[in-house]
């Protein structure tokens, strides 16, 4: 294996770290009798020895003394030339005796063994949280202390772990280098196709010990396990609503500061969701790739297809904490919410009237537009509401609205389309 060092740099034992000094060496280090401690005069991080102050301040200065003779990536540390030099030669010297699974390097040989045993031995002092190993805790402290080390050099957006920069660059490259071999989808991560392919295999390897409900994502897992335990440990910091997942407090955001990052390439509609943008794409292309098992009808929204999938089920997993009434749809649900709360959370902009579902405000806003799109083929007589064209339509069928206090309801009503203008 060839070792190259840069001109003029001098190569000293405290620029090696312990896994260098393996039976290839015959560098002796020194024997510390007293405990001594050595600061970082950068970040104040206390080391135990001076050569290991010496390595670490390499993460100051990044400096990279050692580099590849194969492909010319330069390292800071000699051990770590060392391990990628294996991934040259796929050697793999280090065999699990449980499972058979091979390593280029007996530490992780050693990180392995303790997906056997369960072993957690570094833990997080702010919260507990356990780790196999120790550079998952370093990396995990960063969110308390909310250190961001790694900036993109294009838009400087900073993060706490160099992977999720690499991860954002691909944002500005548009590389998606891993394409699914079933239908060609291509994708910026490698995890992420490996998500991707369940979809075609259909393997739900991630079980809830409550409901037995299985889930192809751990993180989707995660999710549906709050639903029992209620918990929502994420809070939006201008309204103070709850969420389950970290995701859904940015998501909700955007309806705070009215952003809408996706754009339609096709009509410029802009959407602050990247889900929404996928789902208004469809009514261009009247994709519909979500099909029922049961009756084969397709839809464009996957959410289309699970609550009318309920029709088959009759399933109302919605229920009013109230008056005990079930939904199959949450939106049917949060609108009969609103009759025991009263909140009119939809308001004119126009005089200020407040409406408790969406299609009241449409329908009343109309008042101020004077338009009137709703019309029969009899008289061509134009009303706003869909409602109110039904009930003068009955004065030409010659059909009564009420008999006694029941409503009655006739086919005739629906037997000709409606047609706008």
């Amino acid at each position: 294996m060839g070792t190259s060092i840069k001109e003029n740099e001098k190569h000293f034992v405290s620029d090696l770290c312990v896994e260098a000094f393996d039976a290839a060496t015959n560098v002796q280090m020194p024997a510390y009798t007293d405990k001594q401690s050595f600061p970082c005069d950068i970040c104040s991080k206390v080391l135990s020895q001076k050569w290991i102050l010496n390595r670490h301040y390499l993460i100051h200065t990044k400096e990279k003394l050692y580099s590849c003779d194969v492909c010319n990536k330069e390292f800071s540390q000699k051990c770590h030339l060392k391990g990628h030099y294996l991934t040259h030669t796929n050697e793999k010297p280090y065999s699990c005796d449980i499972c058979g699974e091979e390593f280029s390097r007996k530490i992780k040989l050693n990180e392995h063994y303790r997906t056997h045993t369960n072993e957690k031995p570094y833990s997080c002092d702010e919260c507990g949280k356990q780790f196999l190993e120790k550079r998952y805790l370093l990396k995990h402290v960063r969110i308390h202390s909310k250190t961001k080390l790694y900036s993109c050099d294009v838009c400087n957006k900073k993060f706490s772990q160099k992977f999720h920069l690499t991860r954002h660059y691909q944002i500005h490259t548009n590389e998606k280098p891993y394409s699914c071999d079933v239908c060609g989808k291509k994708f910026s991560q490698k995890y992420y196709l490996s998500y991707h392919n369940r979809t075609h295999t259909n393997e739900k390897p991630y079980s809830c010990d409550v409901c037995n409900k299985q889930f192809a994502l751990k993180s989707n897992l995660n999710e549906h396990y709050r639903t029992h335990t209620n918990k929502k440990p994420y809070s939006c910091d201008v309204c103070g609503k709850q969420f389950f997942e970290k995701r859904y407090v940015k998501k909700h955001f955007r309806t705070h500061t009215n952003e809408k990052p996706y754009s339609c390439v096709l009509c410029n509609k802009q959407f602050s969701q990247k889900s929404d943008l996928n789902n208004h794409f469809r009514s261009h292309t009247d994709e519909k790739p979500y099909s029922c098992d049961v009756c084969s009808k397709k839809f464009s929204q996957k959410r289309y297809l699970r609550d009318h999938y309920r029709t088959h089920t009759n399933e109302k997993p919605y229920s009013c904490e109230v008056c005990n009434k079930q939904f199959s749809l949450k939106t049917d649900f949060n609108k009969h919410f609103r009759t025991h709360t009263k909140e009119k959370p939809y308001s004119c902009d126009v005089c200020s009237k407040e409406f408790s579902q969406e299609r009241y405000l449409k329908d009343h806003y109309q008042t101020h537009t004077k338009e009137k799109p709703c019309s029969r083929d009899v008289c061509n007589k134009q009303f706003a509401l869909k409602s109110t064209l039904n009930n003068h339509f009955r004065t030409h069928t010659s059909e009564k609205l009420y008999s006694g206090d029941e409503l009655i309801f006739s086919e005739a009503l629906f037997d000709e389309p409606l047609s706008t203008s």
